[in-house]
């Protein structure tokens, strides 16, 4: 005996079908069916095939093996990635790959020509600076003159320590920078910056002539 599965109208045109008490399903269709209707004994299942359930269960198992297959790929790298962070050599390089910044990308000379004046060269090589520094931009906090602030956070920050400071925003990044010193000062706080952040002394004056 063969059990399959059946929606609930098809099963309730089915029962509407029959004609005596204790008829089967499978008595209704074959008289439906014209086919010859024979007593057949029913036997209860051991087990109901359902292939709906069985194809889930197989999807689930499935699923559950490729969960299992990427858990243990994703271990194995976090621990290669710790066994060789765990060498001393290892870690400075990596530090050092971080930190390590690309100066000669800051200078475009073709841009650098259509910007307005020192001041404009000032800002413009700045603000690429910023760019290519990201955090590390911060050490430009640590510059100062006797009794004066060249960067800050604020335009206030700026005037407060000086009225005639003339504050400009270095871009969108919330650096303030003085501009009210001439060129060759410029010059110079650009050259201090650099070095701050790893530039070469000799490079850093080559880049801080295009001012």
């Amino acid at each position: 005996m063969k059990y399959i599965e059946i929606d609930e109208e098809l099963y309730r045109f089915i029962a509407s079908k029959t004609e005596r008490i204790g008829e089967s399903a499978s008595d209704i269709l074959r008289r439906l069916l014209h086919l010859s209707v024979e007593s057949v004994e029913v036997d209860l299942p051991e087990a109901i095939s359902e292939p709906s359930l069985e194809a889930e269960s197989a999807e689930t198992t499935e699923a559950e093996s490729q969960r299992s297959e990427l858990f243990n790929q994703a271990k194995a790298a976090v621990e290669k990635v710790m066994a060789v962070q765990a060498q001393p050599e290892v870690v400075a390089h990596i530090e050092q790959s971080a930190t390590e910044i690309d100066f000669k990308s800051i200078v475009n000379e073709h841009l650098l020509a259509q910007q307005k004046g020192a001041v404009g060269r000032f800002m413009w090589l700045l603000g690429n600076l910023q760019a290519a520094t990201g955090s590390d931009f911060n050490k430009v906090l640590d510059i100062q003159g006797k009794g004066r602030l060249y960067f800050a956070r604020s335009k206030q920050a700026l005037l407060d320590s000086s009225q005639s400071s003339n504050p400009k925003e270095i871009g969108a990044s919330g650096f303030w920078v003085t501009t009210n010193n001439n060129t060759a000062k410029k010059q110079n706080i650009f050259i201090e910056v650099l070095e701050h952040l790893g530039c070469d002394s000799e490079y850093a004056r080559t880049i801080a002539d295009y001012i």
